[in-house]
């Protein structure tokens, strides 16, 4: 989780009682796999005498500032909050390190367009996607890899009298 803050500041009353997500919080990113992710990340904590609410902010490695009130948002939520929004600076990152565009722009013409090499098979009350999906990676300044997987979805759908298996005309049985 660290690994994509600059910054993490903890501000909280240890008198009130809805310090709780605070305290779980620092005790996340005190643990020993957290420090290690990011060593560089600053930790500070405050401790307040007043009544204002427990707040949690946190800085991105890009510079963006986020506070999240800790009265009402639980420990975990952030941390969920924090590595989806790590996962896609990452994501945005590897593209433009590629010399990609960004955000990437899908066309809305292909929006509506079926994946090639995808077909639907029904059969004995399951439903059966084969989808090809393509995995990109970055390999190098202004280089991506990718590799194609053909992955099979296996659905049960509600029975019918018969899911004969046909494909462009033929009987075929898998």
């Amino acid at each position: 989780m660290l690994k994509f803050l600059s910054k993490v500041r903890i501000e909280f009353n240890a008198l009130d009682p809805r310090t709780a997500s605070c305290m779980e919080f620092l005790a996340q990113c005190n643990a020993r796999k957290a420090k290690e992710s990011n060593p560089a990340c600053k930790l500070e904590v405050k401790r307040r005498t007043d009544d204002h609410p427990p707040e949690i902010k946190v800085t991105f490695v890009n510079g963006v500032e986020e506070v999240f009130d800790a009265t009402s948002t639980p420990a975990q939520s952030i941390r969920t909050m924090i590595l989806e929004k790590g996962q896609y600076l990452e994501t945005q990152q590897m593209f433009l390190e590629a010399g990609e565009k960004w955000p990437v722009i899908i066309p809305e013409e292909e929006l509506h367009q079926s994946a090639p090499g995808t077909k639907v098979l029904n059969f004995s009350g399951f439903k059966i996607d084969f989808v090809c999906l393509t995995l990109f990676q970055v390999i190098g300044p202004g280089h991506l890899s990718y590799v194609r997987v053909v992955v099979a979805l296996v659905c049960p759908v509600p029975i019918a009298p018969s899911y004969p298996l046909v494909l462009k005309g033929n009987k075929e049985h898998i």
